[in-house]
């Protein structure tokens, strides 16, 4: 692709590798935080994380996520950065434009390939204009320049940045993108002491339902341990390996990830992970992978290979929940759709992306159905909510 050109006193390149760009650069960029020695706000836009979507092949030559970083520099510095790819579908992105690709190939246009600025297979909000502190508006109106003269000037259909944080979708909009708003399921850290805090929160009846879930889960017959870093044993990778192989199977009918990304995640990513692994007569049935972050537990992949009742539940959200409140984390993050994360204590929360049209008629028409789709979106979230778990009134007993 084409390279693009930046403000007078910056200059931007398109690189096919992460490789390319040095990992001080990126993470000085992506999770400048991170510089004290702890962790980053968002694990997946490091270096370590894409870099090993890139080497496993699970990024790249033949899986329709092909690599066009952008990097942003003013004089010898990397100042900004976005992790990019040309896209030739829409699978792994879980904001879904396959009906806007539908309708403009019906008209006689080419929707495919696009660009998209996003973490592959990763319905994680964070912020995708990685900048340097100090360089926060001119990098991001750099990264976003250069993100529309790149598909402009390679008759792209659109681009894309997805799981954007609120104020980059802000930004965004104030720049001529337009701003798409949809919803997950998060859960929120009320400054709980432990989880039996928590469910005092619920009303009562929503209380016994997470009780009785938890413990026909601990029932299953082993144990449910949390493992990270180092007590993550090579054994458990297989069988996580395993597990998403199977859920990957049923869902998405191939799975995104190679086995290869797993051997580097083992090596690389171990620390940045929370293993929860459901385990019976020594042998792992069943388990869940998260990131870990600054501030949020991002839970990822789920998968078993023995069914038992509520086990799902117990690794994917209620440990969840035990490892934020015992980290003195803020919230979880559990993935994309779900409403079944309701009645566990996950409440609607807005994600934001922001979208380029370069046909100016079809632009308008997916401003108009992002229009209707906005309004639609905040009663539903209002309806959900008010059905979520928590008490409605101060004065209900709590057990």
């Amino acid at each position: 692709m084409n390279a693009a050109t930046g403000p007078e006193s910056l200059s931007v390149t398109l690189h096919p590798a992460i490789a390319e760009i040095a990992a001080a650069d990126w993470d000085a960029c992506a999770c400048p935080e991170a510089a004290d020695g702890g962790r980053p706000a968002d694990p997946f836009t490091t270096h370590r994380f894409l870099a090993a979507l890139e080497e496993s092949g699970s990024v790249g030559p033949g899986t329709g996520w092909e690599p066009h970083h952008l990097a942003v520099r003013s004089g010898d510095s990397v100042v900004a950065v976005a992790p990019c790819y040309a896209k030739a579908h829409s699978q792994g992105e879980y904001i879904f434009d396959h009906g806007w690709a539908d309708a403009w190939e019906r008209a006689g246009g080419r929707y495919y390939p696009k660009l998209q600025v996003a973490v592959p297979f990763t319905p994680a909000t964070g912020r995708r204009f990685l900048t340097r502190p100090g360089w926060e508006a001119a990098g991001r109106s750099a990264l976003v320049s250069a993100l529309v003269q790149v598909a402009a000037e390679n008759r792209l259909s659109s681009a894309h940045v997805t799981f954007c944080t609120a104020r980059e979708a802000e930004a965004g909009a104030a720049m001529g993108l337009l701003h798409r708003r949809t919803q997950q399921f998060h859960w929120e850290n009320r400054g709980y002491a432990d989880f039996d805090a928590f469910l005092g929160d619920l009303a009562s009846r929503k209380r016994k339902t997470i009780r009785k879930e938890r413990a026909a889960a601990q029932g299953f017959g082993g144990t449910i341990r949390q493992l990270s870093g180092a007590a993550i044993e090579p054994h458990h990778w297989q069988a996580m390996w395993a597990f998403y192989q199977d859920t990957g199977a049923r869902k998405w009918g191939r799975p995104y990830l190679t086995r290869a990304f797993f051997d580097l995640a083992a090596e690389r990513l171990a620390d940045d992970v929370l293993m929860v692994v459901a385990e019976r007569g020594g042998r792992p049935v069943a388990g869940a992978l998260n990131l870990i972050g600054r501030d949020t537990l991002f839970g990822r992949y789920w998968g078993c290979v023995e069914e038992h009742a509520c086990l799902h539940f117990e690794c994917c959200y209620y440990q969840a929940i035990e490892a934020a409140i015992a980290r003195g984390l803020s919230r979880v993050e559990a993935g994309a759709q779900g409403e079944h994360k309701l009645a566990r204590g996950y409440l609607p929360a807005e994600t934001h992306s922001l979208h380029w049209i370069a046909d100016r008629s079809f632009r308008a028409a997916v401003s108009r159905f992002l229009d209707q789709e906005r309004a639609m979106l905040g009663e539903e979230m209002t309806i959900l909510a008010d059905y979520g778990p928590f008490r409605k009134m101060p004065t209900e007993d709590r057990e």
